[in-house]
């Protein structure tokens, strides 16, 4: 029985938008974990995707479609409104870098 080939890896940047090549990578992560809070948050307090848009002041297709990550045509301080529209409060903490490149995240 002939062996299989090994499956070639390759480490990952740690941001899957850099590692598929897409311009402006840092911001894509950014608003893909603010996106996962909003989703995170809609599951946690039950609420219907109409209702989540009425709170957030958009129709019901749109939160579908980000939910679905088509969230793109949003900035990142527009989700941000949108989590604090749910109820949170949004925090921007910045302080100096301890080691290695300074980063953007989601906490």
């Amino acid at each position: 029985m002939p062996k299989k080939d090994a499956l070639k890896r390759e480490p990952s940047t740690g941001n899957v938008f850099a590692d598929l090549g897409l311009a402006d990578a840092g911001e894509h992560l950014i608003k893909a974990g603010l996106v996962v809070r909003i989703d995170r948050t809609i599951r946690q307090r039950k609420l219907t995707q109409a209702a989540a848009a009425q709170l957030m002041g958009i129709d019901q297709p749109k939160i579908s479609a980000m939910l679905a990550g088509q969230f793109r045509g949003y900035s990142v301080e527009r989700l941000m409104r949108f989590l604090v529209a749910l109820g949170h409060d949004v925090v921007i903490v910045v302080k100096p870098r301890k080691r290695g490149a300074a980063e953007l995240r989601v906490a």
